[in-house]
């Protein structure tokens, strides 16, 4: 596996891959791999003859009171678990030559990126589109690989990619979780024991809702009740968001429907967790 830290290094790779006709698979990261990466890659060396992973802690995404400086890292260790997945590439680029001395330019989705993590962490998405964007154009990438926890952002990225007229399919992957249901995250490892515990109440108010929508329950102000009594149970939690959305717009619903979306970012003391599921699709949460 090679690691490439310069831009113009991996933009010649790139060229050089698609002038022998194979195909690029892009898995984009900011690191600290857990298995819910790691399928990601699979994934992706499945469907492309050459794959690349961007491992890049993207500062423009993060708030001003978020934790860019304390994010979690291990290089090394990443290294060697993308070899294993059998990755051709990791792409980790350094910050200044991403955004040099100068650099003015945003990529900004607008409609779906007003709900869900979009209010309450402005410019978010426009830092995640303005990182694709370029990680696209360097890469070549055929095809990309996302996961689906990170549900707005997918849907952030496949509206771009429409809009602008990319050459590069977006491809969703499902949550991965932990034997007790919790989705796996990079962040996780901020939880303590008591709070790793407590952390289960976003998969518990999943499996709730889903169970209540299919008993005939289907206003969503009364489940999103429902669902913030249950987690204020728990100490230590606050609450970001309770939305029933469109799983295409992400626009709010009052009822649900085949299409509704259940989407939480919750609070375990300083830890942020996002969560979400279709309410009445057949298959179980992933």
């Amino acid at each position: 596996m090679r690691i490439i830290h310069s831009l113009t290094e991996m933009s010649s790779w790139s060229n050089d891959q698609a002038a022998s006709g194979f195909t690029i698979g892009l898995v984009p990261t900011m690191g600290f791999f857990h298995e819910g990466h790691l399928s990601l890659m699979r994934a992706a060396v499945d469907m492309a003859d050459k794959v690349v992973v961007s491992l890049f802690v993207n500062p423009i995404q993060f708030g001003p009171n978020e934790d860019l400086e304390t994010y979690p890292r291990n290089f090394d260790q990443d290294c060697k678990l993308a070899d294993h997945q059998g990755v051709d590439v990791i792409f980790a680029p350094h910050a200044n030559e991403m955004y040099p001395d100068g650099f003015q330019t945003a990529v900004s989705v607008e409609s779906i990126t007003k709900y869900l993590c979009g209010a309450s962490r402005p410019g978010h998405f426009d830092g995640v589109a303005t990182v694709l964007t370029k990680l696209f154009h360097v890469t070549r990438a055929d095809k990309a690989v996302f996961g689906e926890k990170d549900y707005q952002q997918l849907a952030v990225i496949r509206r771009m990619v429409t809009d602008l007229n990319f050459d590069v399919e977006i491809l969703g992957h499902p949550i991965v979780r932990e034997e007790d249901g919790l989705a796996l995250s990079s962040r996780n490892c901020y939880l303590d024991k008591n709070e790793r515990a407590t952390a289960l109440c976003l998969y518990e108010s999943l499996v709730m809702t889903r169970r209540d929508a299919a008993s005939g329950v289907l206003d969503a102000s009364e489940l999103s009740l429902r669902i913030r009594e249950h987690i204020l149970s728990f100490s230590g939690t606050g609450i970001d968001y309770v939305s029933f959305v469109d799983q295409d717009t992400l626009e709010p619903v009052d009822i649900v429907d085949g299409k509704t979306l259940l989407a939480l970012a919750v609070r375990v003391n300083n830890v942020r967790l996002i969560d979400n599921c279709l309410i009445l699709a057949e298959q179980g949460i992933s």
